[in-house]
């Protein structure tokens, strides 16, 4: 009863203030009448009468009325240019609310098909970690092996990530990324045939060379649609790959290793890499018919659409100064953000290689029970991934919402070696670890394409990821050769903490607020 009585003033509170609006836009509608009709048969230059009319009301001494005049002239001159402009735009009736429904167009055509690609490039990258659980014990090798070939896929992407952005921006989104896909999944699934760790390290550092250029190359091409106060938000939802690819990926993976083991002669291992590439190959050839290269070519967006995307993203890139290529690399802004990001990239790839084996070393041994129980950390994380990331967009606050990741996953990776042969205390604090750690990438993403654009903004992204990604060389390898110094992984995780915490300590003490909070 008392919803059905508020229900019913809300109602009537709305009636009222809508015959008030409807009174008020009928007076003003009858003076401007009132005001042309005056015009007409006196001066054509007033816009109002010069003489009283009691029909309509009492003017204001001539002096006030030449000045209220003047003023309305030029008010309205204003209007009637910012309406043209506005109407030439497309853009007269897109309010708040239209804006808002473009984007979330736009999103729902883009996002979830570079986070289906990005999911299949990083199962690719890190399926290496569930194979390892036979792999090495197949092939006799220590984990001082694993890890360096784990590694070395991060030193070919280094080395080609920066001309790679480069010619994704001369040659075109579209075919670069076509171009990269079919590549890596080619090489993935020959990785399988290695029988030796020279074959392996060979390979891993080849599909590192054919997948430089994606992650740097979709940060930049988002962009080209959204701005900056939209940005992270969608980066965020393109990264959810990364948690979603543990979510999914590990029960693939070990349900793969249990039951086809042996088939066609061919150890599960070897299955994990093969069928796990088909999807990338697959997607490769679809990216050709369904990435539009830029704003221009979405046929799927009206003309008015169009109009809209293009205005945010040419206001953003008029306040920002052109810069070229070397003005990129001799940035100490960039280098900065490369050094945050490394720190970052040391967490997420150490936890990424070696979850499998930290629950293993916990005492779970069966590899589908590994699978499903990765999943748990790795859903968290990509819950935190878009709400963190959402809450830095709402409150265009971009230093404290990484550092404040950062130490959550540093203090995860420490509870993690603290519990680590302790299988329900270990997951939880692999768990608070994933939560930081997943949250960090989509919020650092928001911050260098704020102030970088052009070939700038290419080149300076891939210098920052390729800084970053000699985290992936090291990290994954450092765990491994401590593991068999000391038959434990908590000192690798102890060091890796560490470098977290540091990189918060530097994004909070090294970068200024006004640089990166937009």
């Amino acid at each position: 009863m008392n919803a059905r009585i508020c229900l019913r003033l809300i109602f009537i509170r709305i009636s009222n203030q809508w015959t008030r609006f409807t009174r008020w836009k009928r007076i003003k509608c009858w003076e401007r009448i009132q005001c042309r009709s005056t015009q007409r048969r006196r001066d054509p230059r007033n816009v109002c009468c010069s003489e009283p009319d009691e029909r309509v009301w009492r003017l204001p001494p001539q002096s006030q009325q030449q000045d209220a005049t003047t003023n309305q002239v030029a008010r309205s001159r204003q209007e009637t240019s910012v309406s043209t402009t506005l109407r030439k735009a497309g853009t007269l009736t897109a309010g708040v609310d239209f804006e808002d429904r473009v984007y979330a167009r736009l999103t729902r055509r883009l996002v979830p098909f570079l986070c289906l690609c990005y999911l299949c490039a990083y199962l690719d990258r890190i399926n290496v970690g569930f194979a390892k659980l036979q792999m090495t014990t197949e092939l006799n090798w220590s984990d001082t092996v694993y890890g360096l070939g784990a590694g070395v896929f991060f030193l070919g992407y280094v080395l080609v990530e920066v001309p790679s952005n480069l010619l994704l921006q001369r040659v075109g989104a579209r075919r670069w990324i076509a171009r990269i896909m079919i590549m890596w999944a080619l090489i993935s699934g020959l990785t399988a045939f290695v029988r030796t760790p020279g074959a392996f390290y060979l390979m891993r550092f080849l599909l590192g060379v054919a997948e430089a250029g994606f992650l740097p190359g979709i940060v930049l091409y988002l962009s080209h649609w959204y701005p900056a106060n939209r940005r992270a938000t969608a980066t965020a939802l393109f990264y959810c790959a990364i948690p979603l690819s543990g979510v999914f990926g590990g029960p693939l993976s070990g349900w793969i290793l249990n039951s086809l083991h042996g088939s066609l002669g061919m150890s599960g291992w070897q299955w994990v890499l093969v069928l796990e590439a088909v999807p990338s190959l697959l997607l490769g050839a679809a990216v050709l018919m369904y990435l539009p290269d830029d704003i221009n070519e979405a046929k799927w967006l009206s003309e008015e659409e169009k109009a809209i995307l293009s205005r945010n993203i040419g206001r953003e890139s008029s306040g920002k100064a052109a810069h070229s290529l070397g003005d990129a690399l001799r940035d100490r802004r960039v280098w900065l953000m490369g050094l945050i990001f490394f720190s970052c990239a040391m967490g997420n790839y150490g936890l990424s290689f070696w979850l499998p084996s930290l629950i293993q070393a916990a005492g779970v041994r069966d590899p589908l029970n590994i699978g499903l129980l990765i999943a748990i950390p790795f859903g968290a994380g990509t819950i935190s991934m878009v709400l963190w990331s959402r809450h830095s967009d709402k409150r265009r606050e971009r230093r404290w919402h990484l550092a404040g990741a950062m130490i959550m996953g540093a203090a995860g990776l420490v509870l993690a070696g603290v519990f680590g042969t302790q299988i329900q205390f270990a997951l939880v604090a692999l768990t608070l670890a994933s939560i930081g750690i997943q949250a960090m990438a989509p919020v650092f993403w928001s911050m260098p394409t704020a102030f970088l654009t052009g070939t700038a903004a290419a080149a300076g992204i891939a210098l920052i990821t390729s800084i970053a990604n000699l985290a992936g060389f090291i990290s994954p390898y450092l765990i491994g050769w401590i593991k068999d110094t000391t038959h434990s992984a908590n000192m690798g995780l102890y060091l890796i903490a560490a470098t977290m915490f540091g990189g918060a300590v530097i994004m909070v003490a090294g970068v200024p607020a006004k640089l990166v909070n937009r």
